[in-house]
């Protein structure tokens, strides 16, 4: 009987992608067979990108992975994580501070679905320091050399265009 295929659910906001995002997504598609990428869709938060913009720059940033797909989701991470067809949600830790919010996000998702594991991976230490916060706060004071050690080359052009508006 064949096995089926071991499907992995990456879920963020993605506000905007990072090399730090890059290093898990990198990491975790060797993994599984495929790889989610979710994008949340949180109406009362306030993004930089729209859902869509966010679908497209992982796409573009992922278009050689060929196990990765993106899309977007709305609600609960475990619902989503669900519906591709997975029991295994992939998150992504930067220092030891993220590690407590995350194990409360675990406990809490295993209330919701107590057969959805969660697999956490560390950020490479070059990483560790990279957040999506960052990123907004350093763009308007960089080059886009600067920002090539924090963000994906291919979305410097559509990051400053973004923060201008």
């Amino acid at each position: 009987m064949p096995q089926s295929p071991r499907i992995g659910v990456y879920t963020g906001s993605f506000d905007p992608v990072t090399l730090g995002h890059m290093n898990v997504i990198e990491r975790a598609s060797k993994l599984f067979d495929e790889l989610v990428i979710g994008v949340g869709i949180n109406a009362d938060k306030r993004h930089l990108f729209s859902p869509d913009e966010r679908v497209d720059l992982l796409n573009s940033v992922t278009e050689k992975i060929a196990n990765v797909r993106v899309e977007t989701f709305s609600g609960l991470a475990v619902s989503f994580v669900r519906e591709c067809k997975s029991a295994v949600m992939v998150r992504g830790v930067r220092p030891l501070t993220d590690i407590a919010g995350e194990f409360t996000m675990l406990m809490a998702n295993r209330q919701l679905d107590q057969d959805i594991e969660t697999v956490f991976l560390m950020a490479d230490e070059n990483y560790s320091h990279v957040s999506s916060s960052l990123i907004k706060q350093i763009v308007p004071l960089s080059n886009d050399d600067m920002l090539t050690r924090f963000v994906p080359s291919e979305i410097i052009a559509p990051l400053r265009a973004k923060m201008k508006e």
